[in-house]
């Protein structure tokens, strides 16, 4: 299969476009797309776990519960973006993006108050879903593949640029780390700030997609690029395994990687999708595990 077609597309969404361009800002149609896409699932999800308080707290359904606030919101949204980076950055004593810009913070911010002013949204379903996997799979791999690499890879200090291990933990840690704090703190939840066990330290937690997938992605598209020196050691020896002549094996082009990259991502979180709305996976063993 050509990932022609794909990479064509990705160089589209990738673009710069106005009314940003006339400030001098580079904010693309994926940007946008990403970021109203969160914005919606959160407050779906927000209303989800408010009726959900609602069916189960009894009489005194409401009275443990926050009136909502744009603040907390907001802090939770930007928790979700930047709180991974906020841990990582420290690590590798890189300086998060959010410190010397504020212009994705405030795109995330403004995208929050449009969709807070929206009177209905759809309701979560397998119609609506469904496709938004599709683009959860191009727009995660714009972070896995394009954005959390190069500031690793292009490390002042030789050891962390050519450690894998640095590069496969800073995708875990920036992907999910605002969302682990924003469970622990239960921002989400209707009821005033608890601290509380995060779900991806609950039983089976850890086959949640997002967790697992994030490395598995960044890992796969080092492998794929020869991102560092590892990798391409690693691929040589994986196509030497397969039957290969045991020549040094050359990379494939960035572009090429990313857009095969979405295509997993796309499957991983279509079947994520099928399987919580029912379609797949019912019965045995499968039931315990959380595909999230």
């Amino acid at each position: 299969m050509s990932l022609q077609p794909f990479i064509s597309l990705y160089r589209y969404a990738v673009e710069p476009i106005a009314p940003f361009t006339w400030f001098g800002t580079k904010v693309s149609s994926l940007d946008l797309v990403a970021v109203f896409r969160l914005c919606i699932a959160l407050r779906q999800m927000r209303e989800n776990l408010y009726a959900k308080n609602l069916r189960t707290a009894g009489e005194n359904r409401l009275a443990f519960v926050d009136e909502r606030s744009f603040v907390r919101d907001a802090c939770a949204l930007l928790t979700i973006v930047f709180g991974g980076e906020a841990i990582i950055g420290p690590l590798l004593g890189i300086l998060p993006s959010f410190m010397f810009s504020g212009v994705s913070p405030g795109l995330y911010i403004a995208a929050q108050a449009i969709v807070e002013y929206i009177p209905v949204l759809p309701s979560v379903s397998l119609g609506t879903e469904l496709p938004l996997s599709i683009v959860d799979g191009f727009t995660r791999a714009m972070l896995l593949c394009s954005l959390i690499p190069p500031p690793v890879i292009t490390h002042t200090s030789p050891i962390v640029a050519s450690s894998p291990w640095a590069l496969l933990l800073s995708s875990l840690v920036i992907t999910n780390g605002g969302f682990f704090i924003t469970n622990m703190f239960s921002f989400l939840e209707p009821t005033p700030l608890t601290l509380t066990t995060p779900d991806e330290l609950k039983p089976y937690g850890w086959t949640t997609t997002d967790i697992w997938s994030a490395p598995l992605i960044t890992g796969l598209y080092a492998l794929l690029t020869h991102a560092q020196p590892f990798w391409a050691e690693f691929h040589t020896v994986i196509s030497t395994a397969l039957g290969g002549t045991g020549g040094k094996v050359g990379p494939m082009d960035p572009e090429s990687a990313r857009a095969l990259c979405a295509l997993i991502l796309a499957v991983l979180f279509s079947t994520r999708t099928a399987k919580n709305f029912g379609l797949i996976w019912k019965k045995s063993v499968t039931e315990k595990i959380k595909i999230q």
